[in-house]
C-alpha cells in the first residue's frame, strides 16, 4: 500500500468523492416569494419566481419530490394566469380577477415546495456529514 492512498484525507477535499449537488438557493427563495406575493396581491409579479423555481427544479435538483412539487406550483398559477389572459372581461390585474380558491390552491403548493426544498436541504447535509 502506498503512502499517498493511506494518508489522503477524508473531509471530503478528495477529488474522487462525489459531491453532492446543493439545492439552488434561487429555488428556496422563490418558493418561499410566490405565497407571499399572490397573497400580497402582486400576483402577475409572481410570475417570475415561479419560472425561476420551475426552471432550478429541474435544471439543477434531482429529487423527484421537488420537480413534482415545483411543477404543481407551476400549474395552479398558470391555470388563473391564462384565464385572466383569454377572458375578454377579466379586471385590471390579475390579482383583483383570481379566485380565492386559487389563491388557496397556489399557497398549498406552494407550501408543498417549501416542504420538499427543506427536506431536500437536510438529505444534502447529511449526504455530505458522512
Amino acid at each position: 500500500m502506498s503512502s499517498a492512498t493511506s494518508l489522503a484525507p477524508t473531509t471530503g477535499t478528495d477529488p474522487h468523492t462525489p459531491r453532492t449537488p446543493r439545492v439552488p438557493r434561487a429555488l428556496t427563495i422563490s418558493a418561499w416569494a410566490v405565497p407571499i406575493m399572490v397573497v400580497g396581491q402582486f400576483a402577475l409579479l409572481a410570475s417570475v419566481p415561479v419560472v425561476i423555481a420551475l426552471v432550478a427544479a429541474f435544471a439543477r435538483v434531482r429529487d423527484r419530490a421537488v420537480r413534482g412539487a415545483a411543477g404543481l406550483v407551476a400549474a395552479a398559477f398558470a391555470i388563473p394566469l391564462m384565464v385572466w389572459l383569454v377572458r375578454p372581461d377579466g379586471a385590471q390585474s390579475l390579482s383583483k380577477d383570481i379566485h380565492p380558491g386559487f389563491v388557496a390552491l397556489i399557497v398549498g403548493a406552494s407550501s408543498a415546495l417549501i416542504f420538499t426544498v427543506h427536506r431536500a436541504a437536510a438529505r444534502t447535509r447529511r449526504a455530505r456529514q458522512r
